[in-house]
């Protein structure tokens, strides 16, 4: 009888399995079998990709999903469970969007550090409960737009100290040579060549070549090399292209100097790295 009980609990453990792990076997007797099993072939047009791309799914693991997959199509409306897995989906939300990309505005690149989950999870656990919640959310959301430019702040200043302090260096030598006139702000120019035509508003569209380049002689824009020049607005760039393009008549030539507080500032942009100031040539060919 002993033997007979083992035997009995093997089985229902085979059975228990294929139905959580395994492929169950298709029955066609009728055509709503037949239908039904057609159905279920035709929804997965593209679930792999799906799986691979959208959820993040290594695809070694796939019986780990068939598992998942039966025990969610099989709980019906069971709201415990319902629950659950709802739990398991927003958990790796978490974990594969939305931590993964506050990690990356603040860090940026630098996969080596990041928030701490576990406060993280404290702080939505405690608020979805209702219970031990340290902030309400109005304040938390102005927490995280007081700190947050304070830590990033702080993690750029880190990676790009010493490039800010080499151009406040330069900027601050240009403002000693000769021939460098100040426009305000710290932006500063030298003339090459004179113009006599108008001089545009900061709503004025203007004609324009110029080059782009940092202190250390990399060119990061060029219309000179696209061979065309480029129209726009005065008041459609960044402030220290404004401030000297409305104060230049049309026909001059400019070196025109910017500090990165009038340029990208904290911001990346191409070739343009956080604190960097800006060195153009620019040559205001017209107003239209």
């Amino acid at each position: 009888m002993k033997k007979f009980s083992i035997l009995a609990a093997v089985v229902l453990a085979a059975i228990m399995g294929s139905c959580t792990n395994g492929t169950p076997k298709a029955n066609l007797k009728d055509d709503v079998d037949t239908l039904s099993y057609a159905f279920g072939v035709a929804q997965t047009r593209g679930l792999k990709e799906y799986l691979t791309q959208r959820m993040d799914v290594d695809t070694t693991y796939i019986d780990e999903f068939i598992k998942g997959l039966n025990e969610g199509a099989n709980a019906g409306d069971n709201k415990k469970k319902a629950a659950y897995y709802a739990g398991i989906q927003i958990g790796q939300q978490i974990s594969q969007q939305m931590v993964k990309g506050i990690n990356y505005e603040i860090f940026g690149d630098d996969s080596t550090r990041t928030i701490s989950l576990k406060n993280f999870m404290a702080g939505f656990i405690s608020t979805t409960k209702g219970k031990g919640n340290m902030m309400t959310i109005d304040e938390a959301t102005a927490t995280v737009e007081s700190l947050m430019q304070s830590v990033k702040a702080r993690v750029l200043e880190e990676k790009y100290g010493d490039w800010k302090k080499q151009c406040e260096d330069y900027m601050a030598e240009i403002a000693k040579k000769e021939g460098i006139k100040e426009l305000g702000d710290g932006v500063y120019y030298e003339v090459l060549t004179e113009g006599t035509g108008a001089i545009p508003a900061d709503t004025s569209r203007v004609s324009v070549n110029y080059e782009g380049k940092l202190i250390n002689d990399t060119i990061f824009d060029s219309s000179y090399q696209r061979e065309e020049p480029i129209k726009f607005r005065c008041n459609q760039v960044i402030s220290g292209w404004t401030k000297a393009l409305t104060n230049m008549p049309v026909g001059s030539t400019w070196m025109v100097y910017i500090p990165q507080e009038q340029a990208y500032g904290e911001r990346e942009a191409g070739k343009i790295t956080p604190f960097s100031c800006l060195i153009f040539k620019i040559e205001l060919l017209g107003i239209e």
